[in-house]
């Protein structure tokens, strides 16, 4: 089967693996669920993997660093630059409500199940890195509570906007870029060599996440959006604010001074993190500029997932 060339903007290279993921996560309800461990399945992943690997080598550089103290200071300069297009500004105060609409399809991606690819490193962190890591992520599925959930909230923002708020309704209108955004999560926490780089990612993540938010808050509620659709943005803006903190000291300051091999994979997760948010933000912003939509325009037929298309079903 041809699967492209392995770039990450490829669309047949990204849905390959993506669908391979998929498999460790919610799986699709007509696949019988021993694929998940196929060894032959496995075999032409690791391929895809391998060659995913080299594409992000060849787009990001691996940060210098100055011994695994300096990690925090590090992470704090990867993530003040700011210099790439802005996705959330031109929401913010540009957008019309068809292109709001193509944003959350992009983001529902990962969305939908928001925090499940960052969860893998918890049994492979230890001490007070994965402590940090489970409050992170405590918060992230609410606490306990169902109907907080940060994957939940996100589907009263696409009901908002009426979009089909079932998993993986838009699997197939996404281009690749949007899909390696995700891969790279799958990629980090199913191998337990990639942690720090899993690390890193998740803190590059909450540290750039706050005001973007505040900033799709603002263009919901300009396009209309009631407090229920923008409730995703504004728990955002809130809880990031105290989770890259935690992201940045407790987890990857704390992870590389108990492991301190992995202080440059954390950076490199991080930078992976940002590099691939620009990529994507440059194809989103490009394709409206000219007019065009984000989304692949002659989508496939919806793949559906275990869940099908019940939008009152659990994650």
């Amino acid at each position: 089967m041809h699967v492209g060339d392995g770039g990450l903007g490829d669309d047949d290279f990204q849905s390959a693996l993506f669908v391979c993921y998929e498999l460790h996560y919610q799986g699709f309800e007509d696949v019988d669920d021993r694929w998940e461990w196929h060894p032959w399945l496995l075999g032409a992943r690791a391929v895809l993997e391998e060659r995913f690997e080299e594409a992000l080598a060849r787009a990001v550089a691996r940060p210098s660093l100055d011994g695994p103290k300096g990690v925090r200071r590090a992470l704090n300069e990867l993530t003040a630059d700011d210099a790439g297009p802005s996705v959330s500004t031109f929401l913010a105060r540009h957008a019309d409500r068809g292109q709001f609409r193509e944003f959350v399809v992009h983001r529902s991606i990962y969305h939908l199940k928001e925090a499940d690819p960052h969860t893998w490193a918890i049994p492979r962190l230890r001490g007070a890195a994965k402590a940090a890591l489970v409050e992170i992520q405590a918060d992230e599925y609410g606490g306990g509570r169902p109907e907080r959930m940060h994957s939940e909230l996100f589907r009263a923002t696409m009901r908002g906007l009426g979009l089909d708020d079932s998993y993986g309704a838009y699997l197939g209108q996404v281009p690749g870029i949007t899909l390696a955004v995700s891969n790279a999560m799958s990629l980090f926490g199913l191998h337990r060599r990639l942690r720090g780089a899993l690390a890193g990612h998740l803190a590059a993540l909450e540290m750039t996440s706050s005001l973007p938010n505040r900033r799709y808050a603002t263009g919901l509620r300009r396009l209309g959006g009631d407090d229920d659709a923008a409730r995703f943005y504004d728990e955002h803006v809130q809880a990031d604010a105290v989770h890259e903190q935690i992201a940045a000291h407790d987890l990857c300051a704390n992870l590389a001074a108990g492991e301190p091999a992995l202080a440059r994979d954390i950076l490199y997760g991080a930078a992976c993190a940002l590099e691939l948010e620009r990529l994507w933000a440059g194809h989103v912003l490009g394709r409206w500029e000219r007019g065009v939509t984000s989304l692949v325009e002659a989508p496939a037929a919806k793949v559906p997932a275990r869940e099908g298309c019940d939008a009152a079903s659990k994650r």
